[in-house]
Parts: C-alpha cells; sequence; structure tokens
C-alpha cells in the first residue's frame, strides 16, 4: 500500500470535461426558463381574471405563438429538471447501483413526462 497524497492520487484520475457541458446547459436553461416562466404565470393568471374555463385555455392555446412558447417551455423545464436532479443523484448517491437506478428512473420519467405534456399541449392547441 503507497502512500501518496491527495494531490497524487487526483492527477491520476483524469480530467473531468464531461462537468462542464452540463453545467452550462443547466444554466442556459435557467436562463431561458426566466422569460418562459413569467410568460406562462402572466398568461394563467390572465386567464383566470378573465374567468378560467376549459374554453378559453383551449382558445388561447389553440394561437401559434402560445402553443411554441408552451412546447418551448414544456422542453426546457424537463431537460432542466433531469440535469438539476442528475447532478444531485450523481453527488449524494454513493452506492452505484442505487445511482444507476436512479438515473434510468429519471431519464425515464423526464421522458414520459415531457411526452404526455407535449401531447396534451399539442391535443389541447388542436382542439381536443
Amino acid at each position: 500500500m503507497k502512500n501518496n497524497s491527495a494531490l497524487v492520487r487526483s492527477h491520476r484520475l483524469g480530467s473531468a470535461k464531461e462537468g462542464t457541458h452540463n453545467w452550462w446547459w443547466q444554466r442556459l436553461t435557467a436562463i431561458a426558463l426566466v422569460p418562459l416562466s413569467l410568460w406562462f404565470v402572466g398568461s394563467i393568471w390572465s386567464i383566470i381574471v378573465d374567468g378560467a374555463n376549459y374554453d378559453a385555455f383551449q382558445s388561447w392555446l389553440s394561437g401559434p405563438i402560445a402553443a411554441i412558447l408552451m412546447l418551448t417551455f414544456i422542453l426546457t423545464l424537463f431537460f432542466h429538471l433531469k440535469l438539476g436532479l442528475q447532478v444531485v443523484i450523481e453527488d449524494y448517491v454513493h452506492n452505484q447501483t442505487a445511482k444507476w437506478s436512479l438515473l434510468i428512473t429519471l431519464n425515464l420519467s423526464c421522458i414520459i413526462g415531457g411526452i404526455i405534456s407535449i401531447y396534451s399541449t399539442i391535443a389541447i392547441a388542436l382542439g381536443g
């Protein structure tokens, strides 16, 4: 057993080039979510003030700008959710089996949630 310092051991681990990519994507999605969230809350608030019912919501969402912004909001939200929770799992779950199980569950949940949300948005926007 060798008595190497922590610095010597860390130099043998290689570089962590993947971390900055995820970090930048998380920051970009966070920046994109600020105006999209404000738009979403403001839009829903105006629908509520005008008398919230399904027809008013469907009429609002059937507009092309509202539908595109809603789809962008959904995609950005689920991607940001995936990136954030992935970092938490990778940093704080130390059991490899549990870590991989949670990462697979996270990815599947975000994909399924995103698909359901996108389908629902398109169905409502097209009058369903």
